[in-house]
């Protein structure tokens, strides 16, 4: 199966994950994570496999995670409450999140990537 890559065509972070990913070779579906976001269901399952809090898939860096004021709001949130917000606006989401149906990483490190998807 090739990966998914839920990815923001204008986010450096981005651009990074897929260079590797096409540098070594590895077949890969781009999803624009803003007009296609994950659904609620689909975060939720991405989440438990990644095996990270909810909190680590929030793009802190956005505007929209500013403007919302959900710096405070996360600490006292359930991951419902978390998975509703995410579900809600795909540039709330970190980016990018790559999975092979098993395995999921969250924005772009080499290493980690290295370690997850060279075959």
């Amino acid at each position: 199966m090739s990966l998914k890559v839920y990815q923001y065509p204008k986010c450096g972070t981005c651009k990074k994950a897929l260079k590797w990913l096409d540098e070594h070779k590895v077949d890969y579906e781009s999803i624009h994570i803003v007009d296609n976001p994950p659904s609620k269901e689909e975060l939720a399952s991405l989440i438990e496999k990644s095996g990270l809090p909810a909190k680590k898939f929030f793009n802190t860096s956005g505007k929209k995670y500013r403007e919302l004021g959900l710096k405070d709001k996360i600490k006292e949130a359930s991951s419902e409450e978390m998975m509703d917000w995410l579900a809600s606006d795909g540039m709330l989401i970190k980016r990018p999140i790559v999975t092979d149906g098993d395995r999921v990483t969250v924005g772009f490190k080499e290493d980690s990537f290295e370690q997850a998807w060279h075959s």
